[in-house]
């Protein structure tokens, strides 16, 4: 190796190290960061937003503070021509200190973004700000889950019980004044003889319907069945939060007896047998008003998105799909005039799509079986929820046959190789190193602490190092190495090894 080599990587990992020293200490409070994220959108007079927001967050506290209701707040303030609509909720098995303390840590994280929305959740809350109001929103197409990576030891009996317990909280909730439930149940049937309980949390903000808290509370059920027989999973989107553990994460005082709320016979269900005996008759004009109500209801959700929707434009919304077709013609079926480059996850591709955005597009060589399709899809939306300035972006993926494909932001300065061993090497000054060193510490800091899933690399090397226009670094081919089966090695074979 080279002296300027082992001097580059000598002074990353000491970088590297202090960064995650600092990342690990600042990750011990007392609150488990689930998701953030910034909008990709800007206001046209970002003093002018910035005053307002402040306004909403200061009328935040002083409601945690000083309402009946300290577990949920709105606040919106409309001072000229960009108006800022925030809110907060907590979990209720919190104390008020507990509550106001998680805001706190939410709102120092948020303020970390310069743009028209922003939302940070945690465990135990989460706090959200738009430029438009988001108040009435139930669920978009961003909901996401999030699963432990320990099994129970009786997967099939504690599998039974969380599916119980699921079913009980996606009735109840919707049913419940205040949308809140939390509760418990044994698992029976487990072989060792060893009791076990599992408990769970459901929550929808407060300022949706009954029907739109059910309609939400559909969508994080189905999605956090994807997470037994692991001992824990989370499930979000924009209207409501679901959660189970084999550990308690709440007091047995706060527990709810939501038995009076799964009766087939309550109030709700006779109403709706009622009126619609009643409005029977003008099923027709019913007909007609919902579907005008639901055109209109999605042209207001594309408008809010090109305000600056924060579950529209971050890594909530994940992965696009793309076409196979439209794929092959951007890249002119994937001619070698187009390849960018190869490596042991596949070749790679520039690609420019009809409406001239350019992308990169990666041709995955990975086992061919059906569980590898399944892997691909996991791992994909994965992926695509991480979103780092200095982690190249997920656009989208596409899969056909035999071929899984991943789209990528495009990097027109290509790969930090480049600079230090290839056609441009030299060129890079010691202010531009540095930042390049810090920024890929950064990066991976972000994989190993501060997202949900702890990401290692495990390929670090400077053709994996992408540079933008501005010669910031992002960090490529991160998450990959869980898609290739487990005795196979993901460095490519073509080569004696790595610079």
């Amino acid at each position: 190796m080279q002296p300027k080599t082992a001097y580059l990587t000598c002074l990353l990992t000491i970088i590297w190290w202090l960064f995650l020293e600092e990342s690990a200490s600042a990750s011990e409070g007392q609150f488990n960061l689930l998701n953030s994220g910034c909008s990709q959108y800007n206001v046209t007079n970002f003093r002018e937003f910035s005053s307002n927001l402040n306004s909403t967050f200061l009328q935040l506290r002083e409601q945690l503070m000083n309402s009946d209701n300290k577990y949920f707040a709105t606040a919106q303030q409309a001072r000229g021509s960009d108006p800022a609509y925030a809110m907060v909720q907590c979990r209720k098995y919190l104390s008020s200190a507990d509550c106001l303390a998680c805001f706190e840590a939410a709102l120092s994280r948020i303020r970390n973004c310069s743009a028209n929305g922003a939302r940070v959740i945690y465990d135990d809350c989460f706090l959200r700000y738009e430029s438009n109001d988001f108040y009435n929103q139930t669920t978009q197409e961003g909901h996401s889950m999030m699963c432990g990576n320990q099994s129970a030891s009786e997967p099939s009996a504690f599998e039974a019980a969380v599916q119980g317990l699921l079913a009980d909280l996606q009735t109840a909730t919707p049913r419940i004044d205040g949308y809140f439930a939390a509760t418990k149940k044994e698992v029976v049937g487990g072989g060792t003889g060893i009791s076990a309980t599992v408990y769970g949390v459901a929550q929808c903000i407060e300022t949706i319907t009954e029907s739109g808290c059910r309609e939400c509370m559909q969508v994080v059920t189905s999605d956090i069945q994807r997470c037994p027989p692991n001992t824990n999973g989370r499930a979000v989107d924009v209207g409501c939060f679901l959660r189970y553990s084999d550990s308690p994460f709440f007091a047995d005082n706060q527990t709810i007896d939501i038995r009076p709320f799964l009766r087939s016979g309550s109030s709700s269900k006779k109403k709706a047998i009622i009126i619609g005996g009643v409005v029977g008759g003008a099923s027709l004009l019913l007909l007609v008003i919902t579907a005008l109500l639901v055109w209109f209801k999605l042209s207001t959700r594309q408008r809010g998105t090109l305000r600056g929707d924060i579950l529209g434009a971050t890594e909530l919304q994940g992965p696009l799909n793309y076409k196979y077709k439209d794929l092959m013609s951007a890249t002119k079926n994937f001619g070698e005039e187009y390849k960018l480059g190869e490596g042991g996850f596949g070749d790679v591709y520039k690609g420019v799509l009809k409406n001239g955005k350019i992308v990169a597009v990666k041709k995955l060589a990975v086992l061919q079986s059906r569980r590898a399709k399944l892997d691909f899809d996991s791992e994909v939306r994965l992926i695509s929820n991480v979103h780092h300035r200095n982690l190249i972006r997920l656009l989208g993926c596409c899969s056909k046959g035999l071929e899984l494909l991943l789209v990528y932001e495009y990097m027109a300065n290509s790969s930090l190789d480049k600079f230090l061993f290839g056609e441009r090497r030299g060129s890079l000054n010691w202010k531009q190193r540095y930042g390049i060193i810090l920024g890929t510490a950064r990066g991976l800091a972000y994989l190993h602490e501060e997202f949900h899933v702890c990401i290692i690399h495990r390929d670090i090397k400077s053709s994996n190092i992408l540079l933008d226009d501005d010669l910031q670094p992002k960090i490529a081919d991160f998450g990959l190495a869980r898609l290739l089966p487990e005795d196979k090695s993901h460095l490519s074979t073509k080569f004696a090894g790595t610079l």
